[in-house]
């Protein structure tokens, strides 16, 4: 074997193994597709809202859909989670690119911030409560049903610290 071959081997094998290990880009469809994995394993998103019946607010669709976006990233798509209730949880059953054109503002959540603010929320730094007081978390959707499930919403921004992603690039 060549001294050029065995380069170009080892070279393409570090490729792979850099590959393998890259973090999806925060808040695009694959980081979407993360967020929904990290909530069906968390506990208090799942069982939480499911009793609390955050989850039968659905509109007669069988799901909420709850879309987020970075609003520092220009042309940045909306990732979307939907979640359904199942065998008595609050179970995301998708997560990825928004896939609903219009979202019910009496079931359905929009929350959008800059990328720093969603690190500050994701890191608990930054609580719910006070996220939407002073605008560093812009939101629509049913405000009331929020508040009345502060602890479950403030896991889910909690998620977005959880799940490992790539915050230096825009989606």
């Amino acid at each position: 074997m060549t001294s050029f071959r065995r380069t170009a081997i080892l070279a393409c094998a570090l490729l792979a193994a850099t590959g393998a290990q890259a973090q999806a880009v925060a808040m695009s469809p694959a980081f979407g597709e993360a967020m929904c994995s990290a909530w069906n394993a968390d506990a208090t998103l799942t069982g939480g809202l499911a009793e609390s019946g955050w989850a039968k607010n659905d509109g007669g669709r069988g799901h909420k859909a709850m879309q987020v976006y970075r609003s520092d990233c220009p042309n940045s798509a909306r990732i979307e989670m939907q979640i359904a209730l199942k065998d008595n949880k609050a179970q995301c059953v998708y997560g990825g690119a928004a896939k609903s054109k219009a979202l019910d503002k009496g079931t359905d959540y929009l929350m959008w911030a800059e990328t720093p603010k969603w690190r500050e929320m994701g890191s608990g730094e930054l609580g719910p409560m006070r996220a939407m007081m002073f605008g560093s978390l812009n939101f629509e959707g049913p405000k009331m049903e929020a508040m009345g499930n502060m602890g479950p919403f403030g896991g889910f921004l909690m998620l977005v610290g959880k799940v490992p992603g790539d915050w230096s690039a825009c989606p």
